[in-house]
């Protein structure tokens, strides 16, 4: 018969398993900081020689590492999800751009669209307190901040589909432009009229999500990153305009 004896875990085992799931999930993220030993062997219910042999496991496997006198962090599991020439690639072409735009048109009104099913109640609330803090931001007129949110905003509707692939996957993206791969996020909250339009397509979104309204959240979650991409193109057209009235300028002081 095709049994085995059961074989008890050893407390490690159970710790490094909980621990990948919370990582797998997306609860724990890149470059959080954990919990003290101690405070992390009360929590678990397991002795500190267990938890050690956990972390130790954990490092060996690239998921968790060690920085001195600082303590143990969730390692950076996205850093290899694009090469460095790839990202060189992306940063020096304008057609990536706008290729991104429109993965993330697609991706996002996809993920939105999932979310309306299979997001729980917590999950909207989370969702629903990131918007309440950029209509926050939005008042005090803080481009930085608004960037932040809304990265957060949209991240969390992906986490939200409950999908771990698709949100390592988003998150990667995410993490590009954070570093100004494809374009400077800030630019896009410095105008009033933009950043008006923009809190109101995000409030758009945040309502369809909270009715739980997939047709609605997904068109507007498309309407959002027209405009996104719409407002690319007049900033880049708007730099090209600038660099010829300069060559102008200079051509007829010269004259």
């Amino acid at each position: 018969m095709p049994f085995e004896k059961i074989q008890p875990e050893k407390l490690s085992k159970s710790v490094v398993r909980q621990i990948e799931l919370l990582i797998l999930r997306g609860v724990l993220r890149p470059g959080e900081r954990l919990p003290s030993e101690r405070e992390l062997s009360e929590r678990f219910g397991v002795s500190r020689p267990s938890l050690r042999e956990a972390v130790s496991e954990l490092q060996e496997t690239g998921l968790l590492t060690a920085k001195a006198n600082s303590g143990i962090f969730v390692a950076d599991v996205l850093g290899s999800a694009f090469s460095p020439a790839l990202t060189r690639l992306f940063e020096s072409h304008i057609e990536a751009v706008f290729d991104y735009v429109s993965f993330r048109r697609d991706m996002e009104g996809l993920t939105a669209e999932r979310a309306t099913r299979l997001a729980s109640d917590t999950d909207l609330e989370v969702v629903n307190q990131i918007f309440l803090k950029m209509e926050t931001a939005h008042k005090k007129r803080d481009p930085k901040e608004e960037a932040r949110l809304d990265a957060d905003f949209h991240l969390a509707i992906i986490e939200a589909s409950h999908n771990v692939v698709m949100l390592h996957m988003m998150r990667s993206m995410y993490e590009l432009l954070r570093e100004g791969v494809f374009y400077n996020r800030q630019i896009m909250f410095r105008q009033k009229t933009t950043r008006t339009m923009l809190l109101d397509q995000h409030r758009a979104i945040n309502d369809a999500l909270q009715a739980r309204d997939a047709d609605a959240v997904r068109a507007a979650v498309e309407q959002h990153m027209d405009f996104v991409s719409a407002a690319l193109t007049d900033n880049l057209k708007a730099e090209q305009n600038e660099r010829i009235a300069k060559q102008r300028l200079q051509h007829e002081g010269e004259r």
